[in-house]
Formats: C-alpha cells, structure tokens, sequence
C-alpha cells in the first residue's frame, strides 16, 4: 500500500506560543510560584463559596476538587510555561504517561504544558549564546532562525545552517534553570501537597528524589552530548535507526548542536500505512529492549518529539539523550527474570524476582502480592504469544486501573529507583505503539534477548 505524502520540513513552534523572558533568579521563580498559591487558594475559596449557595452542576459539586476548576487549571499551565525548568518538565514527564493511571483533571493540566512552553526573547537567548559560545558565533554560520522552532522545560530549539550547508538544530538552556532545580523541586511538592491532588501510595517524595538526580543530568549539555555519541557508536552497525552527529565547536555545557533529522515525530504518524506503522512499533520496541538487556544504558525520556521517522531511509531518528542512565547489571539480570516469568506465565517467579528486585518487601498482605503479581502477568502480555500482538486492541491499561487501588492502599515500599526512569521509557513506548495501533511479534524478541543474555548472578 502507498504511503500518503508527509511533511519532513522542520516543525515550528506554535503560533500562540509567547515571547516571554525566564524568570533566571530564585527569588523571581519563588515568586511566580507565591502567585501561583495565592491565586489557587482564592480560587479555590470562590468555588467552594459556589458550591455552597448551589450555583455549580451537583454531580461536579460531590465529585470534583475544589481546587482543580478550570479557572485553576489555567493558572497553573501559564505559570508552568512561564517559569519552565523543573517544574514544566515535571508536568511533562507526567503528560506522557497513559491516563488510566493519572486522574483526569491532573491529566489536563500536564497535557497541555507538553511541549507549550514560552520562549525566550531574542535578547535573553543571544545573551546565552554569547555567554557559552563568545560574541562571534554567528561567524560559524550561514543563517540562523531567530525565532525557535520548539520550545520545551529547559531550553528551547533553533534551526540554523552551518558553512558548510549542513542543517542543524542549536538547543539553547533556559538561564537559571540549572541553579533553581532544587528549589523548583521544593515549590513543585508544596503545591502538590496543598492542592492534595496525587492519591496516597504513590510515594511521591521518592518519585520527585529521583527526578531531582535526573533534571541535574538533563541540564549537563556536555554530558548530553557524551551521551548522544555513545548511543550513535551503539547503533552505528544498526541501519534502523540514525542518531544525528553534535556540532563541537557549537556546543557547551548550555548549549548543544546537533545534525537536523529530517523526518516527521512519531506522534504524527498514524496517517501511515499499516505495514510502516508496524514496523515503527517493532523498531520502538526492539530498541527500549536491547537498551536495558544489552546495553545496560537507555535513552528514558519517551517524549514523542523525540523520536522521528524518516521516509527516505525507513529509520527512526533519536533525540534528546539527556536523561540517559545505566543500570547495574545485578538489576538488570533480575529484571529479565521479571519479564520472563511474566511471559510463562510463572506467577512465583515474579514473586521471587520481585521480592530480590525491591517491589516487595515479604511483608505485604495476600491482596497485594496478588494484585502485583496479576499487574506483571497483564504487562507481559505482549510477550506470551508468538502470533502478533495488537496494540491498538489491548486493553492492558484498563485492568492495570482495575489493580491501582489495591496497590497504592496497600504498598510498603517505593518501587526501586531504576524503575522510575525504566518504567516511563516502556509504557512510553507501549503508548507509542498503541497510538499507532501497531501490530508486533514481541515474543521472538523476548525469547532472542533470552538467546543471547548471560546472567551473572
């Protein structure tokens, strides 16, 4: 079947998008956030005042958070875009994640700061370009887009052309976002905590430790770009996938070129023909396996933009290797154990693994090994037959909703560390493959990963 013709033109920005300066210093972001408290507290006061004389819908009135109006949701989306750093790609690490599992008027807020920050003005972004490349860095280039062509939590995106008339792609930090992410942090908890909005359970003082480590490492540029040519010496033997060359000599610990992929983002996609979008899904796949199973090092933000595919080559492009991580080969063999058990179908191999691995303790109540255990039997699904496994047919994140109370009223434990960023990258890349209604046979991927893995311990 043809494919129907697609845009690899490089995207641009939204046209609604604001031209609006960062606030760098702490004391400004602080204040941001004070705004943000005060105005949802008077919002919240003005709802309930309505709610008490009966002038909202009754069922809105039992069911819904005071807090979470619409007028709220708003402040809290421009205050996001508007600060951005940790605090927006908080929001965004969130928006990713499937629905069932965040609740509905939290999920609203976060889908609409996904890729909707403000951008900087063109005096604050030559200021840093100055500050980290020196005055004449324009020198190094044939043309350059004054106005970004994305603009995200930490830096926004511009297109520029070298001398030599390659494209490329300048992804330039926001000022202050490097300094302010403990802070950020700080004032991210405080408000989920007064506005009460995440359910107990979901252990979310350990949630936000561990993305406290990894924005550190997503704000290092240098160590971004280290990471971008580790995984293009990886893959360069794999014509499945095209990691684009950095740019040095443009490139610093808040700055970082890199060659433009011309290709569409994933999330665009689904106009393509079966056959392509089921090869899309068994490269994502292929991918996000061998990275925790072979090379023990992953590329864990599944953002949507950051994936391309390339009609000329058939490829997909990788981006954004900022929160790239390894794991230690000890998880990495009990994970597998994981994953297999599930796929045989072994409910006590998933207890044993899961209890040496830290989900559980040994100590939890019948009801919730069960609801674990059945949890990992319904997530390896995929890889228990050998037939293709439908993706846009499953309904895997309807019955893992059905377990999520029993877990989160019944959990003694945060689940371990490497699971967090693991965990965000596979149901990424499921929700990829389902927003493509993609068709694969996980199994023989599995079982060639069990082929050839050596376990140590």
């Amino acid at each position: 079947t043809a494919e129907p013709a697609v845009s690899t033109q490089p995207p641009t920005i939204r046209r609604t998008a604001r031209e609006r300066r960062v606030p760098a210093s702490r004391a400004a972001r602080l204040w941001n956030f004070g705004g943000l408290a005060a105005g949802l507290g008077a919002g919240a006061v003005a709802e309930f005042s309505r709610r008490s004389l009966g002038l909202t819908d009754s069922s809105e009135s039992k069911t819904g958070s005071a807090f979470l109006t619409d007028a709220n949701i708003n402040r809290v989306v421009s205050t996001l875009c508007r600060v951005r750093g940790a605090a927006l790609k908080l929001g965004q690490m969130i928006s990713i994640q499937d629905n069932e599992f965040i609740p509905p008027n939290v999920q609203a807020i976060f889908e609409r700061v996904r890729d909707n920050a403000d951008f900087m003005p063109v005096r604050q972004m030559e200021a840093v370009l100055n500050s980290e490349l020196g005055p004449n860095w324009r020198d190094m280039l044939s043309e350059f887009d004054n106005r970004p062509m994305a603009a995200a939590s930490i830096g926004q995106v511009h297109r520029a052309v070298l001398k030599d008339g390659r494209e490329v792609a300048m992804k330039i930090q926001y000022p202050g976002v490097a300094q302010s992410i403990g802070s950020d942090i700080s004032n991210i908890t405080t408000l989920l905590n007064y506005t009460n909005i995440l359910p107990e359970g979901m252990f979310a003082d350990s949630a936000l430790r561990v993305a406290k480590k990894e924005l550190a490492w997503e704000v290092d540029y240098r160590r971004e770009a280290q990471c971008a040519e580790r995984f293009r010496d990886l893959l360069k033997d794999n014509p499945r996938f095209f990691v684009p060359g950095i740019v040095s000599e443009l490139s610093s610990a808040k700055v970082l070129t890199m060659e433009m992929i011309d290709g569409i983002p994933l999330d665009a996609a689904t106009n393509l023909n079966q056959e392509t979008k089921n090869e899309i899904g068994d490269q994502l796949l292929e991918l996000c396996l061998r990275e925790v199973f072979t090379f023990r090092f992953m590329q864990t933000d599944p953002n949507w933009s950051n994936f391309f595919y390339i009609p000329k080559t058939k490829q997909i492009g990788l981006l954004d290797f900022g929160a790239s991580r390894e794991f230690p080969v000890s998880f990495v063999d009990e994970y597998l154990r994981v994953i297999h058990a599930a796929a045989r179908q072994d409910r006590q191999g998933v207890i044993d693994s899961s209890l040496k691995l830290g989900f559980l303790t040994g100590y939890e109540t019948q009801l919730m090994v069960d609801a674990h255990v059945d949890a990992v039997m319904v997530l390896g699904e995929p890889f228990v037959m050998a037939r293709p496994f439908d993706f846009g047919g499953q309904s895997v994140t309807g019955r893992i909703r059905k377990l999520m109370p029993v877990m989160l009223r019944h959990r003694l434990t945060p689940p371990p560390e490497e699971t967090y960023s693991l965990h965000r990258k596979m149901s990424g890349s499921f929700l990829l493959c389902t927003k493509l209604s993609a068709r694969i046979r996980c199994k023989r991927m599995l079982d060639g990963i069990m082929a050839n893995y050596q376990f140590t311990t």
